[in-house]
């Protein structure tokens, strides 16, 4: 199965008929559901675009998915579109580039998560590696809650790489590290930017944080050391956010 191709849950599958920025093929919906909106939108939207609908019991349903708790629908659809490094680096629409690199992190939930705080906080576009990092399951679909639907996403063959040709095109690298500065305090937050995290436990990679041209963190007042990736990550994102100067 390739990237994205099967999507569970019932806010991922009403985000991708909604965004139509790539084609379902079908959509399950398990027999003996209550009625609520969500569903009826994501039938009336399948209808209106020419996806066949199968209702079929909720055990094979059950059966047919790759998460635990699929909420009684699935769709099958073409694989997550991807976009050149160059496309996410150059910005659109005069808005300056603020990009989201994720090394390491191997837990779909993880990125999934990652790539919904993403979209709330305004993040132009994402790029992760191909190897030694969570592809797009269905899990990682499921927890992204639709934000593979509407954010741009580059696929690189090595993160290091790419931060090189990102500070080429004159963007700041910033990777997240927690001993470092606060990043409420980093001067470069409402300039075209990268934002790096690492994962949990290792963090950046020596390569990675070679080609980083300033560390942010998030410090700790409490007795713990540091917050998962997708915590401090949401706060870090979310602290840039409010910086950047959008027209």
């Amino acid at each position: 199965m390739k990237q994205g191709e099967q999507v569970e849950g019932r806010h991922a599958v009403l985000e991708l008929l909604r965004a139509r920025r790539r084609k379902a093929h079908s959509v399950w919906l398990a027999e003996g559901q209550d009625r609520s909106p969500i569903l009826e939108e994501i039938a009336e939207l399948a209808e209106a675009q020419g996806v066949a609908v199968r209702h079929i019991g909720a055990a094979r349903l059950a059966a047919e998915a790759h998460t635990s708790a699929p909420q009684g629908v699935l769709a099958r659809a073409d694989p997550v579109p991807t976009v050149p490094l160059d496309d996410l680096l150059a910005g659109s629409d005069g808005i300056a580039p603020f990009l989201l690199a994720i090394e390491g992190v191997t837990d779909p939930r993880n990125l999934g998560g990652l790539l919904r705080t993403a979209v709330g906080a305004g993040v132009t576009g994402a790029l992760f590696p191909r190897h030694r990092a969570s592809p797009l399951t269905p899990t990682a679909v499921k927890a992204a809650a639709g934000a593979v639907e509407v954010l741009p996403l580059s696929v690189v063959g090595g993160l290091p790489a790419a931060l090189t040709r990102a500070r080429k095109a004159r963007l700041w690298v910033v990777g997240l590290d927690p001993g470092a500065e606060p990043i409420w305090d980093l001067d470069l937050a409402s300039e075209p930017l990268v934002l790096v995290v690492g994962a949990e436990g290792g963090g950046l990679t020596r390569l990675t944080r070679a080609r980083c041209d300033a560390l942010a963190g998030v410090p700790m007042t409490g007795p713990l050391e540091s917050l998962n990736v997708g915590a401090a990550a949401a706060i870090a994102l979310f602290d840039v956010a409010r910086r950047r100067k959008v027209p």
